[in-house]
């Protein structure tokens, strides 16, 4: 694994975590069996359409929380839990829920923001494997304005851990040559239950 950020936190790159021929199998799989839903959340304020559609998985009592909405999980998808097998082996973290973004083209993004939510914890590890088409990830220190852009090719896999959320902004922009839809699955571990 690729070590990109080690101050303020850790971020790590493993592209080819998953083969592509696997990978783009699990694309066609996850965009047809999970139960996608289109959100409205609110943002400063306004209630706005979600440029993505959602949904969240999990162990029982696995409740996530952000941007308003109160996600109960829904019971794990055979591939998913095999997915959450193999991350926890990598890791040597565990996970109880994976939030799932279908990014369905380039307009479909998300903004600026920290997975810094309580029941995360002060120092959560996320493990965020991306599938299919290629998108770029960003992110931004919030003091020293240092910034990073990687190509999230189809298969890899990011570690964010440490104290990374505190100090670290990141965000997935919209993109005008971008066509084909991208699955996200951050796995990640609630605290309470």
């Amino acid at each position: 694994m690729m070590p990109l950020v080690e101050n303020d936190g850790q971020l790590f790159l493993e592209p080819g975590f998953l083969a592509a021929p696997e990978a783009l199998a699990l694309v066609d799989r996850l965009t047809r069996d999970l139960a996608w839903t289109e959100e409205s959340i609110r943002i400063y304020g306004k209630t706005v359409r979600s440029p993505r559609l959602v949904c969240w998985y999990g162990d029982q009592g696995a409740i996530y929380t952000y941007s308003g909405i109160v996600h109960h999980p829904l019971p794990w998808h055979p591939l998913l839990a095999d997915l959450r097998t193999r991350l926890e082996e990598t890791t040597g973290q565990s996970f109880n829920g994976v939030l799932c973004n279908l990014y369905r083209n380039g307009n479909d993004a998300m903004g600026w923001h920290a997975d810094s939510e309580k029941e995360l914890g002060p120092r959560p590890c996320l493990a965020s494997l991306s599938i299919g088409e290629t998108r770029v990830f960003r992110v931004h220190h919030r003091k020293s304005g240092k910034r990073h852009s990687i190509d999230l090719e189809n298969g890899s896999l990011i570690i964010m851990r440490g104290e990374f959320q505190r100090y670290w902004r990141h965000s997935v922009p919209r993109s005008k040559k971008t066509t084909q839809p991208r699955i996200n699955l951050s796995f990640r571990h609630i605290q309470h239950q």
